[in-house]
């Protein structure tokens, strides 16, 4: 077990910085986060990825916005940049609920304080950095930068807003895992290129002019947008399919009189690009500063391991394609029983490691089987609405990793916590092989990977509604609930399968909810991991929520909007309430379905 100093840690302070004998700094990251040195918050490891091209990087986090600012002033300006954080999770997802309600607790936060974190940090932060050193370049990224990198519906204030680099103020975004930009940023500046002249994949700019080049993409302008929000969901349908090409050109929109500029993705990430990042040597633990302190997200994730990034499900209301890219990144085999082992020494592990897993549990080793197909392809989902015959769908792979990962000594149990794509579990394949790989994965996952509950996610019963979400039928759900059961009665074990629903998602309507009670009644099933449909920057729902048009088949499915909609489509979830049962039979009447309240409740007395 290694004891950790603070000098461990990347410096939080000057003193700390001077107890390394640094007099200046090369890179100052701002964070909306708490500061934990763990590869699952993106501050951490940025900053870790530029220590290991040996610059000196200090971090603040959560920096007081409200008072004289001197957080903002106590590390001095460094020499190449300030970089600005808005943390793991949009602001607003993290201090509103669907309802608009204050959440009464910020996981990212210590003890889940919810007075740390300003509403839009990524723009309060910069603006102060802006104002305090207007020579010194800042450069943001984050979800929060990267979900708003073009304009955008933001449901908190109902409108649309600008790219987020306009408010902001800042020199440029970085969008997506940024380890790769950043990087090439310090090296073209350190060979002595300003910021505003440097081009590079994953960035946003802004410009007052515009010069074309081979493969843009025009959008139309923010102003446009606002007048008619059809070109909103053109301009979404336009940015997704370029977003998810391995090979992409630019997408330009105007706003006022400037250019808003968004370089493409890079087109490859390799398994030794994301080693390196993961091999970094981070502690895995908060700063000391928060000793005695609980920080609600780390709990969840302090001893979990992340095995890839991307996720092809393209979910309509999910932003990490957007974010992460639709093309599986896998860590090789031992990079990941590496930090499984790095785990066993931390102090307090008692020999359970809390998932295996990445944005879905089993989509590791799995990519395009000919990339040429792949680069061709503007399709946002591999497996909706049918699984496409060019994806390698093997689970042997990620069967072998389970095993060997609970081989190492001190391990006793690897719980698998990501959700589980059941689709391509219970998918017949003309390659028996592929049955047999996924037939063994499943029992591998079901015999020794969960802990009591196994999340899975359904989202609803209603097939209009699931193919508004990219989502298989619920058909898919049954089947392996069957297989979830019977392997778990066979082998004695006592465990649940955990879905998720959602309510009041576009195409979604009352009687869709009525009905997804009356089937889980029939399962014998409560919901109890269950959600408002929250629309957030760039995505297919959020887009279909504010322009009323599906952006792809130019449908105008129905969409709960007020808060008496989404409140009598969520009631269906808790049709088991006493406290609910007039009121969910009163709005049953009005929707002239009586067959539904016998089947929930039986014959009523009136």
């Amino acid at each position: 077990m290694k004891l950790y100093r603070t000098a461990d840690w990347l410096p939080t302070t000057r003193k700390e910085a001077e107890q390394r004998g640094w007099e200046s700094l090369d890179v100052i990251i701002f964070s909306a986060d708490a500061y934990v040195d763990h590869p699952s918050f993106g501050a951490a490891v940025i900053a870790r990825v530029l220590e290991a091209k040996n610059l000196r990087v200090a971090i603040v986090p959560q920096p007081n916005w409200r008072d004289d600012l001197r957080d903002f002033t106590k590390m001095g300006v460094p020499k190449l940049f300030f970089a600005v954080s808005g943390g793991a999770m949009d602001s607003m997802v993290n201090k509103y609920t669907a309802g608009r309600r204050l959440r009464s607790e910020d996981a990212y936060t210590p003890d889940g304080r919810t007075d740390l974190r300003p509403e839009y940090p990524t723009v309060v932060y910069t603006a102060i950095l802006k104002k305090l050193y207007p020579e010194t370049p800042v450069i943001v990224g984050g979800i929060e930068a990267s979900m708003r990198r073009l304009a955008h519906y933001d449901y908190w204030q109902n409108k649309l807003l600008p790219s987020i680099i306009i408010p902001s103020r800042a020199d440029i975004i970085v969008y997506g895992n940024g380890e790769k930009s950043i990087t090439e940023i310090v090296s073209r500046i350190k060979q002595g290129e300003t910021l505003q002249n440097i081009t590079v994949h994953q960035t946003v700019t802004l410009s007052s002019r515009y010069q074309p080049q081979d493969g843009d993409k025009i959008l139309h302008s923010y102003e446009q947008c606002i007048k008619n929000s059809l070109r909103q969901a053109e301009n979404f349908k336009t940015t997704e399919e370029e977003t998810l090409k391995i090979h992409a050109g630019r997408l330009i929109q105007q706003t006022g009189d400037r250019y808003v500029i968004i370089n493409p993705q890079y087109p490859h990430i390799t398994t030794p690009e994301i080693d390196a990042v993961y091999d970094l040597p981070y502690t895995r633990l908060p700063h000391p500063k928060y000793s005695g302190k609980r920080i609600p997200a780390y709990e969840t994730i302090r001893h979990s391991v992340t095995i890839h990034r991307g996720c092809f499900g393209g979910c309509a209301f999910c932003t990490i394609s957007a974010h992460q890219g639709k093309h599986i990144i896998s860590r090789s085999p031992q990079s990941i029983l590496n930090e499984v082992t790095a785990i066993t020494n931390m102090p307090d592990f008692k020999g359970y490691v809390s998932d295996l897993g990445g944005p879905s549990a089993n989509m590791y080793g799995m990519r395009g089987k000919n990339l040429q197909t792949c680069e061709r392809c503007i399709k946002p989902s591999c497996i909706h609405p049918a699984i496409c015959r060019n994806l390698n769908v093997d689970h042997r792979p990620l069967t072998e990793l389970y095993r060997a990962a609970g081989k190492i000594p001190g391990i006793k149990k690897t719980i698998i916590s990501s959700g589980v794509r059941y689709d391509l579990l219970v998918n017949r394949y003309d390659d028996n092989a592929l049955n047999i790989a996924a037939a063994d994965y499943t029992r591998e996952l079901i015999v020794n990977h969960v802990s009591g509950r196994l999340k899975v996610a359904p989202e609803h019963t209603s097939d209009r509604t699931l193919a508004c979400i990219r989502k298989p039928p619920f058909a898919d759900y049954i089947k392996f609930s069957n297989i979830f059961y019977k392997t778990s009665h066979q082998h004695n074990l006592n465990q649940q399968l955990q879905p998720y629903f959602i309510s009041s998602h576009p195409a979604c309507t009352e009687i869709d909810m009525a009905e997804l009670a009356v089937i889980t009644k029939t399962m014998n099933l409560r919901p109890e991991q269950i959600q408002d449909f929250t629309p957030t920057p760039m995505t297919l729902s959020t887009t279909i929520f504010h322009t009323g048009v599906h952006p792809f088949s130019h449908e105008k499915p129905f969409v709960a909007r007020t808060a008496d909609e989404k409140q009598r489509q969520r009631q269906y979830f808790f049709w088991h309430d006493k406290t609910l049962k007039e009121k969910i039979i009163q709005s049953l009447k009005k929707l002239h379905r009586p067959d539904i309240i016998i089947k929930l409740f039986g014959k009523t007395d009136k």
